[in-house]
C-alpha cells in the first residue's frame, strides 16, 4: 500500500517539473560527496564573474542545478516552490514551453547577477584609478565571486503564475491570511528590490538575480500571450 501511495503521488507530478526536482537533488548530493574524491562542484558550476580563471560560458545554465549544501532548506524551498506552482505551469503549457520558460528564466536570472556584478566592480576598479580587465586581472578574489541556485527560474515561475491566476488565493508563511497570487508577487518584487538596493554585508542572497528571472519571465509570458492569441489560441 505504502509504494502504491509514493508512486501514485510521484505520478501526478507532471513529468518535466518532476525531472527538474529530481536533477536538482541528485546535483545536491552528489555536491555533498564528490568533495570527498577533490571534485568542488559549486566552483565549476557555480556562476563566476566572466574574466575570471574559473568562469565557462555553460555556467549561465549549470548554476541554477547548484545549490548551498550547508544547509538543505535552500533546495528544499526552491525544489517546492517548483512542485507548487511550475506543476501547474506545465500542466496549462505543456512541458516543452514549461521548460523552455524555467530555462530562459534561470539564464535570465544568471544575466541579471553578472550585470549587477559588472556595475560593482567597474565602480570599484574606477575608484581606484584601474579599467576593468586590470582589475579583474590582478585580483583573484573575484574568482570567489560564486552564484548558486534555481531562485530566478522559482521567482520566474511565481511571477507567470500570478499573470495566469492573478486572483487565486496564495498564504505567506505563518501569516494565515490569504493574499491574491498578484498582490503576493508585488510584494514579494517589491521586498527583493528593497533588499537588493538596501546591499547588507551579511546578506549573500542574489535579491537582483531573482527580479532577472521575475523580469525576463514577464516579457516571456507576455510575449506568449500575444503570439497565441494572434493565432487565436489561449492559455
Amino acid at each position: 500500500m505504502m509504494n502504491q501511495n509514493s508512486s501514485g503521488f510521484l505520478s501526478s507530478i507532471p513529468m518535466v517539473t518532476k525531472n527538474l526536482i529530481i536533477i536538482n537533488l541528485l546535483f545536491w548530493v552528489a555536491s555533498l560527496v564528490l568533495p570527498k574524491v577533490g571534485i568542488d562542484l559549486v566552483q565549476l558550476f557555480g556562476l563566476h564573474f566572466p574574466g575570471v580563471t574559473d568562469f565557462y560560458p555553460f555556467q549561465f545554465i549549470t548554476y541554477m542545478f547548484m545549490h548551498d549544501t550547508h544547509s538543505f532548506a535552500h533546495v528544499f524551498f526552491n525544489m517546492f516552490g517548483v512542485y507548487m506552482f511550475g506543476r501547474v505551469l506545465e500542466n496549462v503549457w505543456g512541458p516543452k514551453r514549461f521548460l523552455i520558460f524555467y530555462m530562459v528564466t534561470g539564464i535570465g536570472a544568471g544575466i541579471a547577477q553578472e550585470l549587477v556584478w559588472l556595475y560593482s566592480v567597474h565602480s570599484f576598479a574606477s575608484a581606484n584609478g584601474l579599467t576593468l580587465a586590470q582589475l579583474v586581472a590582478g585580483d583573484p578574489s573575484l574568482n570567489y565571486l560564486i552564484t548558486i541556485g534555481a531562485s530566478g527560474s522559482v521567482f520566474g515561475i511565481l511571477l507567470a503564475f500570478a499573470m495566469l491566476f492573478p486572483n487565486v488565493p496564495l498564504y505567506l508563511m505563518f501569516i494565515p491570511i490569504p493574499i491574491k497570487a498578484k498582490y503576493f508577487v508585488i510584494f514579494y518584487g517589491l521586498a527583493e528590490l528593497f533588499m537588493g538596493v538596501a546591499n547588507n554585508g551579511g546578506d549573500s542572497v542574489a535579491h537582483f538575480a531573482h527580479l532577472g528571472g521575475m523580469f525576463f519571465g514577464y516579457f516571456l509570458v507576455r510575449y506568449w500571450k500575444k503570439n497565441d492569441f494572434n493565432n487565436g489560441r489561449y492559455f
